[in-house]
């Protein structure tokens, strides 16, 4: 997952410029002024930091940066759910912002919001910065590095701290509201018991609609029966009389046209059907009746459905449903007023954080001492002889969602001096180095693969800066590694060295030059001149060259075989 290239277009002093960048070690150095840290601005705007249009070059209409990364299996599944492309082997995130102000972002050329691209510059690389110590002073920075050195993931004491939470305002809420709960519980018994005095069907409503509709209407259906029943069987002038006579005339032919015979038997057809309806009709009348009695009972049934509908203000097809809604309600008012249950709930997610938060705390505990240690000589390293780092684990008062204590870092500069929070150590240099030392141990823990360090060697030299700059080349073996530093030391530990150049360049239309800045990839000889430069300031002697050629083990062409 490391950071292949970096392309800006119109950033700051920035006409355009592309950088291939390496695995390992690298470091951007160049003059004071020549912007060594825009690169940096322009990867973190990239990866969604704030847009400003005063960051657009004078003369253009917008800026464009992006960065392109080794694409990660492990990220696809954030990808996914972000709707992105998985993009092959590569990952690339742009940015573009105009004069107005007006940001776009990109993901593998699908859209993405600012909040997107930080979500996923998160997981691909950790910048420090000169005042990288500041986040060392926030809480949830603090435990997240304790966290992450001992190996510990919170978020099953989250998980829990949320349900006990939840546990409690559920319990403070039945407590609190019981006499309008059981005010609620007598209503809906009252509602439920009148209904369910009713006791509606499911299907009642709709049987009953029918079975008065056929009584209400049962003379006038046994004069259609029996009507339709004389129109068939009349002696004279019936139905069935009448097709009998065609049938037998058609048949009486049929040996001269063969065509009456399928008439005939279509015709009989019909006088079998008229038959069957004949005698149906039959059977209809012998049972129907007017039924008064059962009338006024179907009457009496539907009169109650009807007043509870008026009542409630629904159909009444709806009842049965409106009968199960509130036998529902009362169920989970019941629910709410069963504050045993309730308490025995909030008890059983108490004891689950509390499991879970004394875990933590127990795995905590142990780790402090180990990185308290670490960090401590790594300032020994830079520096900081007789310095002391400590992991501060002080009991909360009351249990809280990130767990039972409060964690702090403890420093102390020399030795000799008590240590206190990092936030009140006054040297920027100490502080610097601090934030490297911290830095240095705990870098292994992250999932970035990629770790840029913008000028946090300021305010050290010397030896401390031999130190620098092999720790730094420590970490490249494992991880990419990007600083931005004034020192050749750091410089001459680097595999791979970039120079930031500022230049002079026409200004079309205008007599005016306009500064700008380019970056070029040194090689061995670019190097050591590079280094001298950093050694002896702007006038490269024979001096500086044969150090610079020295700390790069290169040896002098003077000396050379």
């Amino acid at each position: 997952m490391a950071l292949r290239r970096i392309a800006l277009r119109d950033f700051v002093i920035v006409r355009s410029l592309e950088i291939d960048l390496s695995a390992g070690f690298t470091v951007l150095t160049g003059e004071t002024g020549a912007g060594k840290s825009i690169l940096i601005d322009a990867l973190q705007l990239a990866l969604g930091n704030r847009a400003d249009a005063g960051a657009v070059r004078e003369g253009a209409e917008r800026l464009d940066v992006s960065a392109e990364f080794d694409a990660d299996p492990a990220l696809a599944g954030w990808l996914d759910d972000g709707g992105f492309e998985a993009g092959g082997d590569a990952l690339l995130l742009r940015r573009t912002v105009d004069l107005q102000g007006r940001s776009r972002g990109w993901i593998n050329g699908s859209p993405a919001t600012a909040t997107q691209l930080r979500e996923l510059g998160d997981r691909l690389l950790d910048i420090h910065g000169q005042h990288a110590w500041q986040s060392l002073t926030r809480p949830d920075a603090v435990r997240g590095l304790l966290d992450a050195y001992a190996g510990i993931a919170s978020g099953t004491l989250d998980t829990s701290w949320g349900a006990w939470r939840q546990a409690i305002a559920a319990l403070d809420t039945a407590r609190s509201a019981q006499d309008s709960l059981q005010r609620e519980r007598e209503r809906l018994q009252w509602q439920l018991a009148e209904v369910a005095k009713l006791g509606p069907g499911e299907d009642e409503w709709a049987e009953l609609s029918a079975s008065h509709s056929r009584i209400s209407n049962a003379q006038a259906l046994i004069d259609a029966a029996q009507g339709a029943s004389n129109a068939l069987e009349d002696d004279d002038n019936g139905a069935l009389a009448a097709l009998s006579r065609a049938v037998a005339l058609l048949q009486n032919c049929e040996h001269i046209e063969p065509e009456f015979k399928a008439l005939g038997e279509v015709l009989a057809s019909s006088v079998a059907q008229a038959s069957d309806a004949a005698h149906s009709l039959h059977g209809y009348l012998r049972e129907a009746d007017t039924d008064p009695e059962k009338l006024a009972e179907l009457d009496e049934r539907m009169g109650l459905w009807m007043s509870l509908a008026r009542r409630y203000r629904r159909p009444p097809s709806e009842l049965p449903a409106l009968l199960s809604g509130w036998q529902a309600e009362l169920a989970a008012l019941d629910a709410q007023s069963d504050l045993e249950a309730l308490e025995r709930a909030e008890q059983a997610a108490q004891q689950a954080y509390m499991k879970e938060a004394k875990a933590l705390a127990k795995a905590r505990k142990q780790a402090a001492p180990r990185l308290s240690q670490s960090v401590t000589q790594a300032m020994q390293e830079l520096g900081m002889k007789g310095g002391r780092f400590e992991v501060s684990l002080q009991p909360l008062a009351q249990p809280g969602r990130a767990g039972l204590e409060e964690i702090g870092f403890l420093v102390a500069g020399h030795a000799g001096s008590t240590p206190r929070s990092i936030g009140k150590v006054a040297s920027g240099g100490e502080l610097s180095r601090i934030a490297l030392a911290i830095a240095v141990t705990t870098s292994e823990l992250g999932a970035a693969q990629t770790l840029i360090f913008d000028e946090v060697d300021a305010g050290v030299g010397g030896a401390v800066a031999e130190t620098v700059g092999r720790l730094m080349k420590q970490l490249g073996r494992d991880r990419q590694v990007l600083a931005v530093t004034h020192l050749p030391q750091v410089a001459a530990s680097a595999d791979h060295h970039l120079r930031v150049e500022k230049r002079q360049t026409p200004s079309k239309g205008t007599q005016a030059a306009r500064t700008e800045s380019g970056v070029a990839t040194l090689d061995r000889e670019g190097r050591a001149q590079e280094i001298a430069r950093m050694l002896g300031g702007e006038r490269v002697t024979g001096t500086s060259l044969a150090h610079a050629r020295e700390m790069l083990g290169h040896p002098s062409p003077a000396t050379t075989p």
